[in-house]
């Protein structure tokens, strides 16, 4: 997937990465719950992401059903990549302290650290 997914177009993943494959009706449905857009609005935004590449659809009788060609976690990755790219020279501690700094971390997320540095440095050794 070449170009990035905008605001509005994850709202749409979201729903999809939750419970696939739907109807664009339902797509709307459960995207309205947020965001008040119309049925017109959320087809709109499905046709983009089946453009970039980040849906598929398949015909059911009069209806089109779409799914999710890439993860949350593969979304998640790139994401996560661009911002420590853009703001953090690639590197990923200063993003972390960046979080801790900016008190983004609770203690339940410095534990979970731990185990992870834990786990990496056992793999590395």
């Amino acid at each position: 997937m070449d170009k990035p997914i905008s605001n509005a177009e994850f709202e749409v993943m979201d729903v999809l990465w939750a419970d696939s494959p739907l109807a664009a009706s339902d797509v709307a449905g459960r995207v309205a719950k947020k965001t008040k857009w119309s049925a017109k609005t959320v087809k709109t935004l499905l046709a983009r992401l089946v453009e970039k590449g980040a849906l598929a659809h398949k015909s059911e009788g009069r209806r089109y059903l779409y799914r999710p060609l890439i993860s949350r976690s593969e979304y998640a990755t790139g994401e996560t990549k661009t911002l420590a790219d853009k703001l953090f020279g690639g590197r990923a501690a200063p993003l972390i302290a960046h979080l801790a700094d900016s008190k983004g971390l609770a203690a339940d997320d410095i534990k979970e650290l731990e185990s992870l540095l834990v786990e990496l440095k056992r793999e590395r050794d």
